[in-house]
């Protein structure tokens, strides 16, 4: 039985699994030789062709910036090693823009508090009699 695996489902598996890997990998993380020309790689030489595609066929990281968009023409997002965009909370320019807004906002409640003293103070004075004694 271990034979088995070793000789042909494991093969097989990591066979499929680096053909289906390289079809689906957008061109441009695709490294050293253009997409096609890996597809045939992995297909024709099916024990040394799916290693290869694994070590040097396709870009790999934790974390790189994606290319503008070229459909709508905003600078590329951070996403993760498989394409999938950052989550907001792991993204540190996002973080930083809401510490900005933060602190944004808390200079504008301390803005209207100073305002509502304000007019309480005018409110208070229109209030009392002007001879300065209260009723």
């Amino acid at each position: 039985m271990l034979r088995i695996l070793l000789t042909i489902i494991l093969p097989l598996a990591l066979w499929v699994w680096a053909f289906i890997d390289c079809l689906t990998t957008p061109e441009d993380q695709v490294k050293h030789l253009p997409k096609p020309v890996w597809v045939l790689i992995v297909l024709l030489f099916p024990p040394v062709g799916p290693i290869a595609w694994l070590v040097a066929g396709k870009q790999r990281g934790l974390l790189r910036t994606g290319a503008p968009d070229e459909a709508d023409g905003r600078p590329g997002q951070p996403v993760r090693r498989d394409g999938r965009p950052l989550a907001p909370d792991d993204d540190p320019e996002f973080l930083a823009s809401l510490k900005k807004s933060d602190k944004d906002h808390e200079d504008m409640l301390k803005q209207w508090e100073a305002d509502l003293r304000r007019r309480e103070q005018e409110l208070r004075g229109e209030d009392e009699p002007e001879d300065g004694r209260k009723s």
